[in-house]
Parts: structure tokens; C-alpha cells; sequence
């Protein structure tokens, strides 16, 4: 027999996509949060992987899922920034923190080299436009 029989490798391959199907979504690890409600669509998807920065009711800061002193927090964005060719970053605020930290998160994110900031918020708040929720 003189031909390549390739029924167990594509066999191996589609096992091993679907264990990859399966388990994608688990990867994506997120720091449970109190997202505010607005009436505002999703963004388009991105290329690159979004830089998250995550602000919790107790006053955590989080880049992605690990926890960083506030007060290194933008030397730390300088860093990243000056490795990632994105300058988008997205904001994860608890909607009990004041509004005064939530700015000044905003600040560092700006001081550390990220201007484009997106607020993350949840869908289904109110609409402002006389037309109720």
C-alpha cells in the first residue's frame, strides 16, 4: 500500500477542535463586578486582545485579572503600552464606586498612554429618550 491514510489524523484534529470549542470560553476569566445599566449597543470586535482595566466595589484596581497597587498603576500602563500597538483599553467599573475614582482611573489611564477608553456597561438601563427602560 502506497497511499497516506488520513482518517485518523483528521479524526484526531476534529476531537481535539471541539475540546478547543469547549473549552475557549472557559479561559476568559472575568472579575465579577456591578456592571452599570445603559441603553448604549457593543462595540465592534477587535483584532488585538483589549487591554480590561477592573474597579471593584471594595476599590481593587485589576489590570486583566490581577490586582496592582493604585499607586503603580501607571508606571505598569507605561510598560504595557509601550509593548501593545493598541492604545484601547477597557474600563470595568462597579456602578456603586463614586464618580470622582472612576475619573481619576481615568486619568492614569490617560497618563499611562491610554486615550481611547471604553466604559463597560451592561445592557437594559434607562433609555433618556422618553420612550421608558
Amino acid at each position: 500500500m502506497s497511499e497516506i491514510n488520513v482518517t485518523p489524523f483528521v479524526d484526531v484534529m476534529l476531537v481535539l477542535l471541539i475540546i478547543f470549542m469547549v473549552a475557549a470560553p472557559m479561559l476568559t476569566v472575568g472579575v465579577p463586578v456591578e456592571l452599570p445599566r445603559t441603553s448604549a449597543g457593543a462595540l465592534p470586535a477587535e483584532q488585538e486582545e483589549p487591554l480590561s482595566i477592573t474597579l471593584t466595589s471594595d476599590g481593587t484596581v485589576l489590570i486583566m485579572s490581577s490586582e496592582i497597587d493604585p499607586n503603580e498603576l501607571i508606571p505598569r500602563l507605561r510598560a504595557i503600552a509601550a509593548e501593545r500597538r493598541d492604545n484601547k483599553v477597557f474600563l470595568r467599573a462597579d456602578g456603586t464606586i463614586p464618580y470622582e475614582r472612576v475619573v481619576q482611573i481615568m486619568g492614569a489611564l490617560n497618563s499611562g498612554g491610554f486615550n481611547n477608553i471604553g466604559l463597560v456597561t451592561e445592557q437594559g438601563g434607562p433609555r433618556f429618550d422618553g420612550a421608558g427602560n
